[in-house]
């Protein structure tokens, strides 16, 4: 099954149990699912979760699927998931070692990519996904991690 066959099978399942009546889940509990069917379909991913905005312009851990090594709070601005959070859009790391102010949770992770999570216009989390290769996600990734962010709200 290719890369694009795995994010349309995983977004036809969360639909699925996301539809009215089926499961009736808040955005933690769309959360928690979303990154146990991606953890699922993706098993080399060292890391798939989300960070909740908290406060001003600070990300705090949400549920994911991985180490418990994941970071407890990152500043917008910060690492990765701290700039998609600023920039409001998603960003594709290639190299984290040469991304300027990475911030290490797992010495294992060699690419990222984060996907912005909004409410309306507003931004609510991001979703992070860190992967063992460098190059391991691009403009395929984002594509298929997108609409299956946008199924939390």
């Amino acid at each position: 099954m290719t890369k694009q066959e795995r994010y349309q099978a995983a977004l036809r399942e969360l639909q699925l149990l996301f539809e009215p009546g089926h499961y009736s889940l808040d955005p933690i509990g769309k959360m928690a699912t979303i990154a146990t069917v991606l953890h699922r379909t993706f098993p080399d991913w060292l890391f798939v979760g989300f960070y909740r905005v908290a406060g001003d312009r600070r990300l705090i851990i949400g549920p994911y699927q991985g180490p418990v090594l994941a970071c407890g709070s990152i500043d917008f601005g910060r690492g990765v998931c701290g700039t998609a959070a600023d920039r409001e859009s998603t960003l594709i790391v290639r190299d984290v070692t040469r991304f300027p102010g990475y911030i290490a949770c797992d010495d294992e992770t060699r690419s990222e990519i984060v996907v912005p999570v909004f409410e309306g216009d507003q931004l609510r989390a991001v979703l992070d996904v860190d992967g063992p290769g460098i190059g391991d996600f691009d403009s395929a990734d984002a594509a298929g991690l997108e609409p299956i962010a946008a199924l939390v709200y």
